[in-house]
């Protein structure tokens, strides 16, 4: 692999998708300095600050009088749906305009990783309320992170917290922070550890009309309590701390960053646990086994579509309305839109992405795309001589080379552009990084 190649896959890998003037810049500073760039990157992020967090304000269904008219109740409906999608174009046009990258991704794997959805929480403040938690803590220690989540009012909500009481113990949150979040499947932890946990938990509900999450002490469980083999009077933060601290939780992290950025065909190395999420990204993205992963990991759709308006210079916000909505009804009929995890596992992976409905998405996301490309985007494709063009799309969507297939099948369209542009984006060789 050569030095470009070497940190053209570092970028796809950690980023939404680089620009051909990233790669350049980085194959001029070298795999290490590109690294620690990325990871520990300097001075104000002008792109996410030219995309101000919107101002909700409480959540309109929940401020509603126990009397409320029908009507009443629809204009609040209504309003709350207005707020998701706010939140959701902020976020996507965040996800591209965002100069420090690797920490915008970040926070979508761990948007994926806590798996928490709108549609049942029903709050678009509460979401944006998990999606700063996640920002603030997500590049830290796990500890911190773990204790912020168990008192989070969307993820209480979400797994069913507000009903977990003393008298009536609920084991989803309990369950799922073990099973999904810290330890893992075979994590070392039984059926008794859940229902102990569980008790933990207890105490936790959610005020609606302020959004904030609230402990009752007469709802708690405050018993001894065993869990992995420690006993003590566990509440939720001492409980988030005993599993952010048991070994088998640095081994699952660092497992699922390896899954999500390197992918599931080649095993994840020993020694990439780490004290911290950062430390972790950089043992995985100088493990010798990394490189072995180039051109094996399926491109989630969000993936696709942030990285290819990055390189093609479309901003969403700058699209009109409807442009905004047919990108959104994109992502939805590729089957992963922000804030709506299809369930606590999160989203699938690989091949899972890979199917004719899937394919015929793309493409109507593809033509969109290109028609919205920047005017000097085309123009370096025309710039190219009409032989070379094919290699000239290469260069701009970061794609190492063509097969013979694809090459077959672009040549052809060298004089039209955008055809061209759209055959690139749905390209094998675009799809899979």
């Amino acid at each position: 692999m050569t030095e470009r190649e070497a940190v053209a896959h570092l970028l796809r890998r950690a980023t939404f998708g680089p620009t051909a003037e990233e790669v350049d810049a980085a194959e001029r500073a070298g795999y290490p300095a590109t690294l620690n760039r990325l990871l520990t990157p300097s001075g104000t992020d002008r792109g996410a600050a030219a995309t101000p967090t919107p101002t909700l304000g409480p959540d309109p269904a929940a401020q509603l009088e126990k009397g409320a008219s029908r009507e009443q109740r629809q204009q609040a409906n209504q309003q709350r749906r207005e707020q998701v999608t706010a939140v959701t174009d902020w976020w996507l046009d965040r996800m591209v305009a965002a100069e420090h990258q690797t920490d915008e991704k970040l926070l979508f794997f761990w948007h994926g990783h806590w798996a928490t959805s709108v549609q049942k929480v029903r709050s678009a403040s509460l979401m944006l309320r998990q999606l700063d938690t996640l920002r603030r803590l997500g590049r830290g220690p796990l500890a911190p992170l773990v204790e912020a989540m168990v008192r989070d009012p969307a993820l209480i909500l979400w797994l069913d917290g507000q009903k977990n009481t003393r008298k009536a113990p609920n084991e989803n949150l309990a369950r799922e922070l073990m099973e999904l979040f810290t330890l893992g499947i075979g994590g070392g932890y039984t059926e008794a550890d859940v229902k102990e946990g569980a008790r933990a938990l207890t105490g936790w509900v959610v005020d609606r009309r302020t959004a904030v999450a609230r402990f009752e002490a007469r709802r708690h469980d405050k018993a001894p309590k065993t869990i992995l083999g420690s006993r003590g009077t566990f509440d939720a933060g001492s409980y988030a701390r005993l599993l952010a601290g048991h070994p088998e939780a640095a081994r699952f992290i660092a497992g699922r960053l390896w899954f999500r950025y390197a992918g599931a065909d080649v095993p994840p190395p020993e020694g990439i646990t780490g004290p911290d999420t950062v430390t972790v990204l950089r043992r995985l993205f100088t493990a010798p086994t990394f490189p072995q992963t180039r051109d094996r990991l399926v491109k989630q759709p969000v993936e696709w579509l942030v990285g290819a308006a990055r390189q093609l210079g479309v901003r969403p916000s700058a699209l009109p309305e409807q442009g905004r909505r047919q990108l959104m009804a994109g992502l939805n009929a590729l089957d992963q839109m922000p804030l709506r995890p299809p369930s606590v596992g999160g989203w699938p992976a690989g091949t899972a992405w890979l199917t004719t409905s899937s394919l015929q998405a793309r493409l109507r996301l593809a033509n969109q795309l290109a028609g919205a490309a920047a005017p000097a985007v085309l123009a370096r494709l025309t710039a190219a001589p009409t032989a070379g063009r094919p290699d000239a799309l290469a260069r701009l969507l970061v794609v190492d080379r063509w097969s013979a297939r694809t090459r077959a099948a672009l040549t052809p369209l060298a004089d039209d552009p955008r055809r061209l542009l759209v055959t690139g984006l749905v390209s094998p060789e675009y799809a899979v990084s």
